[in-house]
C-alpha cells in the first residue's frame, strides 16, 4: 500500500513561478527537509524540534521576503491542509496538505502573485495597491479554480476554451473562441459570498 503524501506549495519570490512538491509522512518526520525552486534562489526549509513541532522558513511570493512559522505535527500530517500567511500582507503565501487541495490553492496564489508582479512593473499606474483587497482576490481566484476544476465554467457560444484576466477589483473570464467576457467582482465579502453560491458560471457569448 502506497504511503499517503502531503503536498507543499508556494510561489518563488525571485522567479515568480509556483513551486509544488510532495513528501511522504515518513520523509517529513525523518528530519530537516528542503524544497527548492528550480531557479535555485528560494528554498522552503522545515525542521522538527523535540516538542513535536516543526519550524519552517517560507519564501513569500506576495511580499518577496521569507517568513518563519511554527506548526504542530498534527496540523502538518493530518486533515485537508493548512495555510501559512505573509506576515506583512496577511495573505496566504504557502499551503501544505492534500495534493488536490494544494494544487487548487497554489494555482490561485500564482494568479495573485502574477498580478502583483505585473502591477509592480507598471509604476505609472496611480493605484496604491495592486488589488482592492488582496485576501478577497485570493479567495475569489481560489473559488474560481475550484469551479473550473469541476467543469463549471462554460460559454454560451459553445466554446470550450477560456482564460482569466485579473484586475484591481475583479476577474474577467474570457472565452477563447468568441472573445466574450464575464466579469466576477472581487472587492469585498459580498462578492466572495455571491461567487461561493454559484455551482456554474456561464460566459454570455457573442452572436
Amino acid at each position: 500500500m502506497e504511503e499517503a503524501k502531503r503536498a507543499f506549495g508556494f510561489v518563488c519570490p525571485h522567479c515568480g513561478k509556483p513551486v509544488y512538491a510532495e513528501r511522504t509522512s515518513f520523509a517529513m518526520a525523518a528530519g530537516r527537509m528542503d524544497i527548492i525552486c528550480e531557479c535555485g534562489k528560494s528554498t522552503l526549509h522545515m525542521e522538527p524540534d523535540a516538542l513535536q513541532q516543526y519550524h519552517l522558513q517560507v519564501p513569500c511570493g506576495v511580499c518577496g521576503g521569507v517568513h518563519d512559522a511554527v506548526c504542530h505535527d498534527q496540523a502538518l500530517f493530518s486533515g485537508r491542509g493548512i495555510g501559512l500567511a505573509c506576515a506583512k500582507a496577511q495573505q496566504l503565501c504557502c499551503y501544505i496538505g492534500w495534493p488536490e487541495e494544494v494544487h487548487v490553492k497554489l494555482d490561485a496564489l500564482a494568479e495573485l502573485c502574477a498580478g502583483l508582479r505585473e502591477k509592480e512593473q507598471r509604476p505609472e499606474e496611480q493605484e496604491t495597491e495592486a488589488f482592492y483587497n488582496d485576501v478577497i482576490m485570493y479567495e475569489v481566484l481560489s473559488e474560481l479554480k475550484e469551479i473550473a476544476g469541476r467543469g463549471g465554467v462554460s460559454c454560451a457560444c459553445g466554446g470550450k476554451h477560456w482564460t482569466m484576466k485579473v484586475h484591481h477589483a475583479a476577474v474577467d473570464l474570457v472565452c477563447g473562441d468568441c472573445g466574450a467576457a464575464l466579469r466576477i467582482p472581487a472587492a469585498n465579502d459580498d462578492d466572495l459570498d455571491n461567487l461561493c453560491c454559484q455551482m456554474k458560471l456561464v460566459i454570455p457569448g457573442k452572436m
